[in-house]
């Protein structure tokens, strides 16, 4: 066998050579294709310019005046705008927490104050709010009435009927004394 081999060594390698020649061959056709990378820039992000609402604060505070506040800012941050209530006022009385909204009056009342006067521009009956048929957008011009309350508020007038007396509405979860005590002087039951 050696012999026959050694006879053929030529014919041999050269087969071993084309086979190796066509295997390279075919593995090189079948590789697949290089994919370009494409690099994608991230786009750049807009910020978003902060709203600006204006509110009027007024009553026992250090300066009364329209301020510019950023949407989402609360009461308290409305009364530090106007250098903070004086010794006179009755914070127990003004809900610090609740978010101010474009064109709020914003009064804080003296302590022994029975009624805060009315905002601007309301002088008769006809400019309180009918807590009987006003809308929840309606509700929550009031002092203190945030859009929670405003829908409490709703709830119960359908739940219940109508209120008989403005006191009535302390009835409604979350309205104690002193929010009622702010908004005794704008809202009637029609």
């Amino acid at each position: 066998m050696n012999e026959a081999l050694e006879r053929n060594r030529v014919q041999i390698i050269g087969v071993l050579f084309v086979l190796l020649v066509t295997a390279g061959g075919m593995i090189y056709v079948r590789r697949p294709s290089p994919q370009a990378i494409e690099i994608i820039e991230p786009s750049p992000t807009s910020v978003p310019t902060p709203v600006q609402l204006a509110v009027y604060v007024t009553g026992a505070v250090a300066d009364p005046g329209v301020y510019h506040l950023l949407e989402g800012s609360r009461v308290e941050q409305a009364l530090d705008a106007a250098g903070g209530a004086t010794a006179e006022a009755d914070l127990n009385r003004v809900n610090l927490a609740r978010r101010v909204h474009d064109e709020d009056q914003i009064y804080v009342p003296a302590i022994g104050e029975e009624n805060p006067p009315l905002p601007s521009g309301s002088s008769s009956e006809g400019d309180l709010v009918n807590i009987n048929t006003a809308s929840r957008v309606e509700l929550e011009t009031l002092p203190g009435i945030g859009p929670t309350l405003a829908q409490c508020i709703v709830e119960h007038r359908e739940a219940q009927g109508p209120f008989g007396a403005i006191e009535e509405i302390m009835e409604v979860h979350g309205i104690g004394e002193g929010v009622f005590e702010q908004i005794r002087a704008l809202m009637t039951v029609g």
